[in-house]
């Protein structure tokens, strides 16, 4: 490996340790190293020790910075803000703040007014400042700003080309073509993620690659000299990586490409090492970006495609030929890459894909030939016939592309739900490095070994017990529907619904209970809201995988086969059931559930089973939550007659999906929340959450978060504070904000 990617890579690190808080774990590694390199006499060893320190102290540096910049900027009683997503009155908004080489992320709760993305505004708001950025309550959009940019007004003007060209394929055309995948479904992500496909919802190296060889052999098609197609080609990628947003993948591919064009022009053939080290550089420029998913990805798996052909010189050249031979290399490729990036993608995702090598193996030949199709149709979109034409001849492509990945999917044990600690996140970067070098050296042995030494610990640290000492709520992002699980400061579970179910499945077994094993620990009860399908439809495989001790529900005779099958498998079980009746209560390891409804006296004139929903109230020290599964205006009515002061909640469970059926005015007033969380499926037919719940909740300061936007979301605390973890970030809840003034 050349010395100026060992470089680069330590410096990088150290960045990263710095960016991350772990200034101290990074010197003390460095001191080690230049130990180790004085004993060794090995002067490569100690550069690399001193870029580490040096990267960390930057990375230290950069930090603080940006902390004093955050501190300033939420000082403000009014911003001015570029719009990443459309803000638009009762929805929760993505925007950036920038000052000078300065920017921080906004959350905007927006009440009144409204902006297209990439305009810029003015606005004025409730200020919380988060580890990871600037939240907005009661947001209200007063001037405009700019427009948008040139580059803002080329991408709006390409997404627009391609939803209009591609019709009900737009969602994926748009993620394969202009990075855009806030359109695609919950479902569709989640089967790529469990095909180990997701990295192909994203522009990378894999799709500016093709793209470049499309039009270089275009260009050399139209007589064009091979070095004028390769320039001409790098330039219009690069044009095109710009306007689409510049993601730091699709940046280090234009880099790399750039670098070998300009090798071959001058006739100087160059390492892979050194053109991965050009095209990963882009942190000498810009440190935060050491800390993006894209960018890791993207230089772990060209490192894997090194490793790969080091890998592939060695042992496939001479002992296969032809078709054979290029199978196998796509295989050996495919694994090594999986294995080289699987630690990043567990801790990013959560899980692990085992199916992964064989999805890549049977999507990547489709890959190769839509994507210059897909660009091909961008290009055309001056002309909408012909870029219709061209759209309708991918879509079988696109459609044979999603089917790979839902019978990826499909296959048992295709993933792995894990739950990737920093302590696990650790050892298998450092397996992944040892495997990397055992790839690259003359003697793999050694390295081999450590690997096999990495696997067994983290094998074994689930077996090593480790006390909770907080309570956790997790809503599982099951699509449209509700899995609730409650995790006791010892580490048990109390499930609340289990997501719904469809023809050869349900959200049960399918996501609930891999998600559940992954984490550990017993279920000791299984509580259902209310037997329609979208809560009852994974409740037996619940119970069927997990044996809960008890099944709590209304008793409310629903018309639902998962509830009687759900009933069933308890009864086969053993698991006691009860039905929930308010002012009882079920206490577990310092956790306090009270039920609040339904009255039978209630429920005995109802036809409707959304009216006889659970609805409990769970307090943990000085912080409570209200779970109120589908219960409508009417069953909100009756709990504020008869009880309003035992609503008071600190998160409160949104009913109904955030239906404009439920969370009345009345109602929000008297829980009082600081945070509401809802669980909803993206896109969903329903109209869920409506337009004016959500509206109500900004008004009130209330901090309200959808599966739908942020995945999975888990609640914790210590019966004192709240911190909230999603996949995008974590942050911590300040107390409650005051309604915004009229």
């Amino acid at each position: 490996m050349p010395l100026i990617a060992i470089a680069l890579l330590g410096y990088a690190a150290g960045l990263l340790a710095g960016l991350a808080g772990a200034l101290g774990s990074a010197t003390l590694l460095s001191a080690a190293g230049l130990v180790a390199a004085a004993v060794r006499r090995n002067a490569t060893l100690g550069g690399i020790a001193m870029l580490l320190a040096a990267g960390a102290a930057v990375g230290r540096g950069v930090e603080r910075a940006d902390h004093a910049c955050a501190a300033r900027i939420a000082a403000r009683s009014e911003w001015t803000v570029v719009a990443l997503t459309a803000l638009a009155p009762g929805e929760t908004g993505e925007a950036v703040v920038r000052e000078g080489r300065c920017s921080l992320q906004v959350w905007a709760s927006v009440r009144w007014g409204r902006a297209a993305p990439g305009e810029t505004v003015v606005v004025r708001g409730v200020p919380r400042l988060d580890p990871r950025g600037l939240t907005l309550g009661s947001v209200r959009v007063v001037a405009a700003g700019d427009g948008p940019g040139w580059l803002s007004r080329w991408r709006a003007a390409a997404t627009r080309s391609v939803d209009a060209s591609f019709g009900p394929d737009a969602p994926l055309a748009r993620a394969l073509l202009v990075a855009d995948t806030r359109t695609l479904s919950r479902e569709i992500r989640d089967e790529f993620a469990a095909a180990g496909l997701v990295h192909m919802l994203s522009i990378s190296g894999l799709h500016v690659g093709l793209i470049a060889l499309a039009v270089t052999t275009a260009l050399g098609a139209f007589g064009l000299p091979r070095t004028g197609a390769k320039c001409g080609s790098v330039a219009l990628v690069a044009l095109y990586v710009a306007v689409i947003g510049a993601p730091a993948p699709a940046v280090r591919a234009v880099a790399m490409l750039a670098a070998a064009a300009a090798s071959r022009a001058l006739q100087r053939p160059t390492s892979p090492w050194a053109a991965l080290a050009v095209g990963a550089a882009a942190p000498l420029a810009d440190p935060h970006l050491v800390t993006d998913i894209g960018y890791q990805l993207s230089v772990a798996g060209m490192i894997a495609l090194i490793a790969a052909g080091a890998v592939e010189r060695r042992w496939l050249r001479g002992r296969f030929s032809g078709w054979k031979h290029a199978v196998a290399l796509a295989l050996l490729t495919s694994v090594i890459a999986s294995l080289v990036t699987g630690p990043l993608v567990a801790w990013r995702f959560g899980r692990a894909s085992l199916i992964a090598p064989l999805a890549n193996l049977a999507a990547s030949p489709i890959m190769s030939v839509v994507q210059p199709i897909l660009f091909l149709a961008l290009i055309l979109g001056w002309w909408p016939a012909a870029a219709r034409f061209v759209a309708g001849a991918a879509h079988p492509l696109l459609g044979a592309f999603e089917w790979v990945a839902h019978e990826s999917a499909a296959v048992p044990g295709a993933q792995v739900e894990v739950v990737a600690t920093t302590i696990a996140l650790c050892i298998a970067g450092l397996a992944s490095v040892l495997l990397v070098a055992a790839c690259i050296a003359n003697d793999p042995l050694r390295p081999a070994i450590g690997v096999l030494a990495c696997i067994v610990v983290i094998a074994l640290l689930p077996v090593v017990p480790r006390p909770l000492g907080e309570m956790e709520l997790h809503m599982i992002d099951v699509g449209q529907g509700d899995a609730l699980a409650l995790r006791t400061p010892r580490g048990r579970w109390i499930v609340v619904d289990a997501g719904r179910a469809w023809p050869g499945g349900d959200a049960g077994r399918s996501t609930v209970v891999p998600y559940l094993r992954a984490r550990g620990g017993e279920v000791v009860a299984f509580v259902l809201s209310h037997p329609h399908t979208d809560h009852a439809g994974g409740a037996a495989s619940v119970i069927r995988a997990m044996h809960p001790a008890l099944y709590l529900d209304p008793g409310f005779p629903g018309p639902s086969g998962s509830y009687r099958e759900s009933l069933e498998e308890a009864r086969r079980s053993g698991a006691r059931w009860e039905r929930i009746r308010p002012g009882e209560s079920l206490a577990v390891d310092g956790v306090m559930l009270r039920f609040l409804a339904p009255d039978s006296a209630w429920v005995s004139h109802l036809d409707d089973a959304n009216l006889a929903s659970s609805v409990i109230l769970a307090r943990y020290g000085a912080v409570s939550f209200l779970f109120t599964g589908d219960a409508e205006a009417p069953e909100e009515e009756w709990m504020l007659d008869h009880d309003s002061l035992a609503l008071a909640a600190t998160v409160l469970k949104v009913a109904h999906h955030g239906s404009v059926t439920s969370t009345t005015p009345p109602f929000l007033r008297a829980v009082h929340p600081q945070l509401a969380l809802i669980s909803v499926g993206a896109g969903n037919s329903y109209g869920h959450p409506g337009a004016a719940v959500m509206r109500e909740l900004s008004a009130a300061g209330i901090q309200a978060l959808r599966t739908d936007r942020f995945g999975t979301i888990v609640v914790r605390t210590d019966g004192v504070a709240l911190s909230v973890h999603t996949e995008q970030r974590e942050w911590d809840i300040p107390p409650a904000l005051p309604p915004a003034p009229p």
